[in-house]
């Protein structure tokens, strides 16, 4: 008995055991099928085989739910990002074109913030008010001291007058700038006082141009002269040029007294530059300065004029020039050219204008007609290749063609301007906060010198012409020395 049990256990486990090899030989057999068919692939056997529910629900992609969070994202970045730009552009004054953007959204007539912020634009626009361009004041500065010691300690050497009367420092300029936006100025563009119309008979009038303002606001323009880093700046403690990086912004190049050179913001333009990226409502619709040029020692650093790549004229160069070539016997005035042309372009994206001031930096009221054109087309050839065409002049000296009012027909170098194509015409005269005079088809705007002559005279109480924009005795750099008189 008990061996027919012990019988029938091992014919069990046998059956058992044949059922199993069965089973196994029919999956083999179907997997070596499926392969062969190529429809499954042969597993890498350092991958256990995975069931997990939520495995597979993420090879097969992710879920509607998730593409719709995706796409709400995806708007909500986007117009975050619209809303930034609008609310730059608002301000700095320009609130039609910050509307438009916003209206640019899809559903932002559904869109409750959208709508609050248009609202909102349309308020402040409708409470703006016009600029009384008569009264704009019109201010200016030479390339700015970085180191005052340079500049003005050595009495011994006549040009640190010079330089003590006529520049200003980076810490002025700074003060001054922060003061002026604290008293609610707002730069604007020297275009930006003109509108330019014809008349029933085809002739172009000039009349005041129209710039709203929120109340309180007050519009100035920003001039520089002579923005050329001439050869006498060198050893001074200026700046030697201007350079402009990869993303487009500019700084300068400085000649330390060890003769090191760094770069940094080193003068007016990186800084204006700056101080409106951080202050956007200290420019009217992004509004820059003008910068008026002259042409006989190149432009912005860079030795572009002719004269020094022409062999024949080399003997009537001043020493200057002359040691300048000695010390670059690799110039290339191509390079120099090109490197000006860059930085030219780079300013005028950030909103920089351009003005003659006469290649030679001469005295248009005094100078023949015919020395006139002959520095007119100088600088035609030198410098506007680079900077393109203008239609400003700004006098050099402060000179001007005649008295205030409107320019005299017969004055043979007026006429001449005026058919070299400029219409704008700005002198110096600080006895006023503004001088401001439309003739038929042209602008005349006096200019106001914040150099140290003029701050170190109201500082000391000796002059009070500038108390309009700033308090000089809080703006005098302490380490200026007192300024000897003109």
């Amino acid at each position: 008995m008990r061996r027919r049990k012990r019988r029938r256990n091992i014919q069990h486990a046998l059956l058992a055991i044949g059922a199993l090899i069965v089973v196994v030989a029919v999956i083999v057999g179907v997997k070596l099928i499926l392969e062969k068919k190529g429809i499954m692939e042969e597993p890498d056997d350092s991958v256990a085989a995975n069931t997990d529910p939520v495995q597979k629900e993420e090879e097969d992609g992710p879920t509607e739910e998730e593409l719709a969070a995706q796409a709400e994202a995806e708007r909500e970045a986007q117009k975050q990002e619209v809303m930034g730009q609008a609310e730059r552009l608002a301000l700095s004054y320009d609130y039609d074109a910050a509307i438009e953007l916003l209206k640019t959204l899809e559903g932002y007539d559904l869109d409750e913030e959208i709508q609050a912020k248009i609202t909102e634009y349309e308020t402040t626009r409708d409470s703006c008010v016009p600029v009384n361009i008569n009264e704009v004041t019109h201010i200016f500065y030479h390339s700015l001291v970085v180191d005052p010691h340079r500049a003005f300690d050595d009495t011994s050497d006549p040009q640190t007058a010079g330089n003590s009367q006529w520049m200003t420092t980076i810490s002025e300029f700074e003060k001054i700038t922060q003061e002026m936006y604290d008293r609610g100025y707002v730069m604007v563009g020297i275009h930006d006082l003109v509108e330019v119309t014809t008349d029933e008979n085809g002739n172009t009038v000039y009349e005041p141009g129209t710039i709203l303002l929120p109340p309180g606001k007050k519009a100035f323009v920003l001039s520089l002269d002579d923005l050329c880093y001439y050869h006498s700046y060198d050893g001074y403690g200026f700046a030697s040029k201007l350079l402009v990086d990869e993303n487009g912004n500019l700084y300068n190049e400085y000649i330390q007294e060890d003769g090191t050179t760094v770069t940094g913001d080193f003068d007016v333009v990186p800084l204006m530059d700056k101080f409106i990226e951080e202050h956007p409502d200290a420019s009217y619709r992004g509004a820059k300065g003008i910068v008026a040029l002259t042409g006989y020692n190149g432009i912005l650093g860079y030795r572009t004029d002719s004269s020094y790549a022409d062999p024949a004229a080399y003997d009537g160069l001043d020493a200057d020039k002359k040691q300048w070539l000695r010390d670059h016997p690799d110039f290339s005035l191509e390079e120099e050219r090109a490197g000006a042309q860059k930085v030219a372009d780079a300013m005028k994206a950030k909103g920089w204008e351009f003005a003659s001031h006469t290649w030679g930096h001469l005295n248009v009221g005094s100078l023949s007609l015919e020395r006139l054109q002959t520095d007119t087309q100088k600088w035609r050839s030198n410098v506007e290749p680079i900077v393109g065409a203008t239609d400003v002049i700004i006098f050099a000296h402060g000179q001007d063609l005649g008295p205030w009012g409107a320019y005299s027909e017969d004055n043979a170098n007026y006429k001449y301007l005026r058919e070299q194509g400029y219409t704008i015409f700005c002198n110096v005269d600080g006895s006023a906060p503004y001088m401001v005079y439309f003739g038929e088809d042209y602008l005349r705007q006096g200019r106001r010198n914040l150099d140290g002559y003029r701050i170190y005279k109201n500082a000391i109480g000796e002059q009070d012409n500038l108390s309009d924009l700033f308090d000089a005795a809080e703006i005098l750099d302490p380490e200026r020395p007192p300024v000897p008189d003109l």
